[in-house]
């Protein structure tokens, strides 16, 4: 059911944490978007963690992992990005996932630091950041070295993988696409869902987990959202050229840990290893076999990526 003092979604199976505090901030730009935070139920306390979604996630998808996080000794925030989740949408078709430009999501991280982990919960504060949240993590390093310790990026969007157009022609066809008014469309091929059967999919080998954020999406079809616009994916390739630039990896001050996943087809896991070979600050550590949804994998990959995030944190 859809607790109306919080607006998130309790289920069987995937119940809301204990000592939720949730609500909703507004960007400076005027976009409101959802939160939710908790503290650590384990000592001793080890510090916060900002939990940062992948494209198309919500907060109730991440339950089990903040439950797995505190009771590691971390307090945990979250938040879902503008224009997914229960944050505000940006088009009239609130199924269609859209952003103008990555600094976007980074107007929105800003605003949650400043407004919820930094004025609500302990240092020291970390951020742990999935696909999507990975890139506008590494699009904001020059700031959030200030504000943050350490950060853990699992299977960061550095380059896209092996599924769609080929990487090549994505950014010159997305920008062209968007010249010629159609950066609000969904990109060629996109629909209002992206759900796929369990057989075959390319997130996860974990059953239970992948049907658990279907049944979340049945229960809150508001939560969803579909294939991203042609502006998302522009966006989104500006920011893998930067990250591809020479000069990008050696000015990096925010010391990361990027986890890829072995048999990720959703984003290039070798883009990965490569930036990290040359970012002094970044640390690299691929977990054989697993595939893109890391957190949502089963025990045996998932538990490795927990295990490399506590201990990268543990040693700040």
């Amino acid at each position: 059911m859809l607790d109306s003092a919080t607006q998130l979604v309790d289920l069987p199976g995937n119940p809301q944490p204990e000592g939720t505090s949730a609500g909703y901030v507004t960007t400076p730009d005027g976009i409101r978007l959802r939160f939710a935070y908790w503290r650590a139920t384990a000592s001793p306390l080890k510090g916060t963690i900002t939990l940062l979604q992948g494209r198309a996630e919500f907060i109730e998808k991440y339950f089990e992992t903040v439950n797995d996080l505190r009771s590691r000794g971390y307090a945990v925030v979250t938040f879902d990005w503008r224009g997914q989740g229960g944050s505000e949408r940006l088009l009239n078709n609130p199924r269609r996932g859209h952003v103008d430009d990555f600094s976007d999501y980074l107007t929105d991280l800003d605003t949650m630091l400043t407004n919820v982990t930094l004025a609500n919960l302990p240092g020291p504060h970390f951020a742990l950041a999935h696909s999507t949240g990975g890139a506008i993590i590494l699009h904001g390093t020059e700031r959030l070295a200030t504000r943050l310790e350490r950060a853990v990026l699992t299977s960061p969007l550095i380059g896209l993988g092996r599924i769609g157009w080929p990487p090549a022609i994505v950014s010159p066809l997305a920008h062209a696409l968007s010249g010629l008014g159609f950066g609000t469309a969904y990109v060629p091929g996109g629909s209002d869902t992206i759900r796929q059967p369990f057989e075959g999919n390319w997130l996860s080998h974990d059953e239970r987990r992948y049907e658990r954020m279907h049944r979340i999406l049945d229960a809150a079809p508001h939560l969803e959202i579909g294939a991203p616009t042609v502006d998302w994916l522009a966006a989104a390739s500006r920011a893998m050229k930067q990250f591809a630039s020479a000069d990008f990896g050696p000015s990096m001050r925010l010391a990361v840990l990027m986890i890829g996943a072995g048999n990720d087809r959703i984003v290039s896991t070798r883009a990965i290893e490569q930036l990290a070979k040359r970012t002094r600050s970044a640390r690299y550590l691929e977990i054989p076999g697993a595939r893109h949804e890391l957190l949502m994998e089963s025990d045996f990959y998932r538990d490795q990526a927990l295990e490399a995030m506590d201990a990268f944190f543990s040693n700040a």
